[in-house]
């Protein structure tokens, strides 16, 4: 059947749009700066543990001069015997090739891999194709990190992601652009990323004005549910999530509550507390059935899923009771359990770029299988909300919402990057490192 697309110059070559989901503002008009999360270019720089990443810069830099450049896995973008300058400070940095165990290693720092996934990662600009600075220099306590598909189509699952750590590039589905939007413009919580008056017009129709993490919330609950593909999924077919946002008071701040929790959720309790939000993650359902060995020779090759027993196996080890719906839950094809097993498997799932990536955690930790307990804990409580989200939605959209000519427009200003960073970004060019320059959509590089 054929169908009509936009007819703009710069349109994509897709199915116009119709009714009122295109009048809503789209979710970059109300967050204006976007940008590319973190692309290292190399797998070796990004591990499950601290200690792994130690380990393989340590091999690294006693590896011989002539093997380092396949250790460290030369590219157009990163090579071991060039000089790069600090991503924040601009100072030059020492070539790596020439570095001597007595040099200090590389900051690590808690990195979102994949949508709930935590791994860890060298913050330096020598080993990361195109880093992403701003991204870690804007990492706080305030700070989280909201993760759509800008440019391309979302699939089932969750139309929003969220984090505390810099997020990878391909975060959110293991397919990613430039679909990073951080809440804050500082470290300090007092720049939010929201366009200049939009909380002014809210708080205009609402009777109280409402905070950037209001706004966010609100956000989070109808998007990072499930129903909202499920709802516009023939309209997401054209690129650029809309936002119905409603223009009663009432129903905004119902939805801004379970919001908020949703993201203390998907944040493993780092972000967003509050009134009977605390520090950890709630214990759900899901326990050790059987541990998985410590011992080396039996490190898990394998993982399976056990429908008869709604267990999971991970090697010699048990998780459960599982649900099929945790088991299977995903983000536009990812499939969040899997996945994270996948990259915690003696051969790690996804891409070999360097010998280093032969280093992996000798032995199953008891760290590991909590981690894996607080996995399956936070997908069972989001979908235990899963009623209260799509009842959220049921409401904003059968009342009235805001079209995005009643809104505030971003400025161009607005979509740039902070202006310290700006100045940055011309001293990089100095250095021929264009951060944002060709980020490509192949997915999983890493």
């Amino acid at each position: 059947m054929w169908r009509e697309c936009a007819d703009g110059w710069h349109a994509p070559f897709l199915p116009a749009g119709k009714g009122d989901y295109f009048a809503w503002p789209r979710l970059i008009d109300l967050f204006p700066f976007q940008r590319s999360g973190s692309m290292f270019g190399r797998a070796w720089p990004v591990a499950e543990n601290e200690t792994t990443l130690e380990k393989r810069w340590d091999r690294l830099i006693a590896t011989p001069a002539s093997e380092k450049p396949k250790a460290f896995h030369n590219n157009n973008y990163r090579k071991v015997e060039r000089a790069y300058p600090h991503h924040s400070s601009r100072l030059a940095l020492p070539a790596i090739s020439g570095l001597t165990r007595k040099d200090p290693k590389p900051e690590i720092r808690q990195y979102m891999w994949r949508f709930l996934d935590r791994h860890f990662a060298f913050e330096d600009n020598r080993v990361n194709d195109r880093m992403g600075g701003l991204l870690w220099d804007l990492v706080s306590e305030h700070q989280v990190f909201l993760m759509t598909m800008s440019t391309k189509v979302i699939g089932f699952g969750a139309g929003l992601c969220v984090g505390a750590a810099v997020p990878d590039k391909d975060a959110f589905c293991g397919r990613g652009g430039k679909d990073v939007i951080p809440l804050y413009r500082d470290t300090a919580g007092t720049e939010p990323n929201v366009t200049a008056g939009l909380l002014d017009a809210l708080g205009a129709e609402y009777g109280t004005m409402p905070y950037a993490e209001d706004l966010a919330a609100y956000v989070y609950a109808l998007m990072g549910g499930q129903s909202y593909t499920r709802r516009f999924w023939n309209e997401l077919e054209t690129p650029g999530p809309r936002v119905p946002l409603t223009k009663d008071g009432k129903t905004f701040a119902e939805a801004a509550k379970l919001g908020r929790k949703l993201i203390w959720l998907h944040t493993y309790a780092e972000r967003f507390r509050g009134k009977d939000r605390g520090d950890e993650v709630p214990q759900g359902k899901a326990t050790t059935i059987k541990g998985v060995s410590a011992d080396p020779a039996h490190y898990p090759v394998e993982y399976a899923y056990d429908d008869a027993k709604c267990e999971i196996v991970v090697g010699d080890g048990r998780f459960g009771p599982v649900s099929p719906q945790v088991w299977e839950f995903e983000v536009s094809g990812l499939k969040v359990v899997q996945s994270w097993l996948g990259y915690r498997m003696k051969k790690r799932a996804g891409k070999k770029s360097s010998p280093l990536d032969e280093i992996r955690p000798e032995r199953w930790t008891a760290r590991m299988s909590d981690e894996l307990l607080e996995l399956l804990w936070v997908l069972e409580a989001t979908l235990a909300m899963e009623p209260e989200l799509e009842a959220a939605i049921d409401k904003v959209v059968a009342g009235p919402c805001f079209a995005a000519a009643d809104l505030p427009t971003p400025t161009p200003e607005e979509r740039k990057a902070p202006s310290k960073v700006a100045v940055a970004g011309d001293q990089l060019d100095m250095f021929g490192d264009d951060d944002d320059a060709g980020d490509d959509d192949d997915g999983d590089d890493d």
